[in-house]
């Protein structure tokens, strides 16, 4: 048994994890690390655990855990990870951040978008950025991932096959994305009130948002050049569930034949991914309390552009479950394993 430990497992991606590994065959879950819980029951908290889960919050001991866990997961704001890993953690148990700290190559475009310094730079150029259907090589021998943002995952995976194939304009490229309240945490904050929020759709992190270097440096690998996008995020009256919307100018004249081809060459065999083809729109209601992502297209012959759609639920793809598959990779399991969950409906 692979012996896990939580550190932030009371936020909604750290009770995700909590949910998933429950029913992961090969995983016992060791360690419920939440700073503001310490000594309560977990049940407590989130009493859909109850009679499930039998056990108190702990502290967020990294150093402690290691000693203890095989895998460490940290759902835990920017920031936190970065200030307790050492060398000496990493040669105990093996760490999948679900946090921004180490996804971000450049620690000076780290420091710039998130406000605040790195403590453990010497540590990003061994974290693999954990997009498994992209990285899954690389994956495999990590002692540290840095698991992608539900933004991010959505975005990058709808766009990839057409960066890297080189079918659009990267100049052009627009991501247009909408969320769901869960995204912003647990914590209480004024813009997440009920009041605030239902029967309300609203733009967020307009020209600002903190996964737009991710998606740039990712989709600038795929497509070998440096990316600039216009990327907005937007807040609606869901829990759960990310739509991405991206837009690109053509390169050449394409078929939607040619198009549905391409995206057929990477994820054809992607057990997470459905590319459901031409003038089909995914819809996050179809993926919700999964770990897939659908993905349909549009080429629009008047403007020479095409329309690329993409839908995850936030918590599982786009966060929990992508960690869990990077653990799965890591540990040499098959890469599905407690991760077959049936979409949720209604």
């Amino acid at each position: 048994m692979i012996k896990a430990g939580i550190i932030g497992a009371t936020g909604y991606a750290g009770a995700e994890l909590v949910r998933i590994l429950m029913g992961h065959r090969d995983v016992e879950i060791v360690w419920y690390g939440s700073r503001s819980y310490i000594d309560d029951n977990y049940a407590h908290i989130y009493g859909n655990m109850f009679c499930i889960v039998d056990a108190k919050c702990l502290d967020d001991n990294m150093e402690e855990l290691a000693a203890q866990a095989d895998v460490i997961f940290t759902a835990t704001p920017q920031g936190f990870c970065a200030s307790v890993i050492s060398e000496e953690i990493l040669a105990k148990a093996k760490i999948v951040d679900l946090s921004a700290d180490f996804r971000i190559k450049d620690v000076a475009v780290y420091e710039e978008w998130y406000k605040i310094e790195h403590k453990s730079p010497q540590f990003i150029k061994e974290a693999v950025y954990g997009l498994c259907e992209v990285n899954r090589e690389k994956i495999k021998d990590a002692r540290l991932v840095a698991n992608p943002g539900c933004y991010t995952t959505c975005s990058i995976l709808t766009a990839y096959p057409l960066a890297k194939e080189g079918v659009i304009d990267m100049d052009t490229l627009i991501v247009d994305a909408k969320s769901g309240t869960s995204g912003a945490g647990r914590g209480a904050k004024l813009p997440n009130l009920f009041c605030e929020v239902n029967e309300n759709i609203k733009a967020y992190g307009v020209a600002t948002h903190r996964h737009t270097p991710e998606i740039e440096e990712q989709l600038g690998y795929a497509s070998g050049k440096e990316v600039r996008i216009s990327f907005t995020p937007h807040l609606v009256p869901m829990n759960r569930g990310i739509l991405a919307t991206a837009y690109a100018v053509l390169k050449k004249k394409v078929s939607e034949e040619e198009i549905k081809e391409i995206y057929d060459k990477y994820y054809k065999k992607e057990k997470f991914i459905r590319v459901i083809g031409a003038g089909a729109c995914p819809e996050t209601k179809w993926v919700e309390g999964s770990n897939y992502v659908d993905i349909g297209f549009q080429v629009d012959e008047r403007t020479n552009r095409i329309i690329m759609m993409g839908a995850i639920d936030n918590l599982v793809k786009g966060a929990a479950g992508q960690a869990v598959q990077n653990m799965n990779i890591m540990f040499g399991l098959p890469e599905d394993t407690g991760l077959n969950l049936v979409p949720v409906f209604p």
